[in-house]
């Protein structure tokens, strides 16, 4: 079984995939860990890497083509901004929250001041919005690709999770045109 867990910055992405993934007992496999690391490695901040990878496509194309290899390896739980069009899936799982919930969260997660986490979280999604349009020609708000859309202002991570757990084993196995 794989699971992609997808959305934007914030909404809780880390936190429904690792909870799950240990329900499962399977691995995770997080492409904004990738990044995270790829920024720390340069000595750039994850927003310095993000303007730098507006010039240098090879590095979205790396992070991604690194997850989608992963998820190949076996049962997991892939958690990224793109992983519900970037991973073949047996559930993918698009996860929302209003700006708003999303800034604080991202304030209290990394100690910054709310006005200054929502103008990050605002640029880089511009950022890597307009960067996964230019690359892949996706629009992010098309969720076609997702079987569920969950709004994670709406219900704990915990709720979600089982949730998602009640789905997967209910799930029928697909039909194949």
């Amino acid at each position: 079984m794989i699971v992609a867990i997808a959305g934007p910055i914030g909404v809780g992405k880390s936190t429904v995939a690792r909870q799950l993934a240990e329900r499962l007992g399977v691995r995770v496999v997080s492409a904004g860990e990738v990044f995270r690391d790829l920024a720390r490695q340069r000595g750039l901040s994850v927003l310095e890497l993000n303007r730098a990878a507006e010039d240098d496509p090879s590095l979205d194309r790396e992070v991604d083509r690194l997850q989608a290899a992963l998820a190949r390896q076996g049962p997991c739980v892939v958690e990224s901004r793109l992983s519900g069009w970037m991973v073949d899936a047996d559930l993918k799982v698009w996860l929302r929250a209003p700006l708003a919930v999303r800034a604080a969260r991202v304030a209290q997660r990394d100690g910054l001041p709310l006005a200054a986490a929502t103008a990050e979280l605002q640029s880089r999604e511009a950022s890597e919005w307009g960067r996964y349009r230019e690359l892949y020609g996706i629009d992010v708000n098309d969720l076609s690709p997702y079987h569920l859309v969950v709004d994670t202002s709406v219900w704990s991570a915990e709720t979600i999770v089982d949730a998602l757990l009640l789905f997967i084993r209910g799930r029928q196995p697909a039909v194949r045109p």
